[in-house]
């Protein structure tokens, strides 16, 4: 069985919601990542992707906009201990690709669908391995 915390990133980047859309943009840039965690009083309250972002600028809303009044949506998120096909159901149910995890109320990482089919590519992988490494061709003699 494989769980969240086995393949979840646990060095999350995160702005804090009084933070400018802009600043999301500039430090998704700079990290050169899809996403940040939003926070206000050091607690997870939301997520900034960059799929939000354009479809802000599309929009014509100002990038100067803070964060906290950008995107009512309330946080998914997802405990480290729970199974990996939880989570994955939970983003298909939800229509997001990443989650926060949580423990104790606070932030311990996120887990990406990346995540999820690498994890499992490299199950399906070893499997393989295995099968191949048990399997003995028979011994044909003419």
């Amino acid at each position: 069985m494989i769980f969240v915390k086995d393949v979840m990133t646990t060095h999350v980047r995160t702005i804090d919601s009084k933070s400018t859309i802009a600043d999301a943009a500039k430090t998704m840039a700079r990290w050169k990542i899809g996403s940040l965690i939003v926070t206000s009083d050091h607690s997870a309250v939301g997520i900034v992707t960059e799929g939000d972002i354009s479809r802000s600028v599309a929009k014509g809303v100002n990038v100067g906009t803070a964060l906290r009044e950008f995107g009512k949506r309330r946080l998914i998120t997802i405990a480290a201990g729970e199974r990996l096909e939880v989570a994955a159901k939970t983003m298909a149910d939800a229509g997001v690709k990443k989650l926060p995890v949580m423990e104790d109320g606070k932030l311990v990482g996120i887990v990406t669908q990346t995540d999820i089919v690498n994890s499992s590519f490299a199950l399906v992988t070893s499997l393989k391995e295995m099968v191949q490494a048990r399997y003995r061709p028979p011994d044909f003699q003419m």
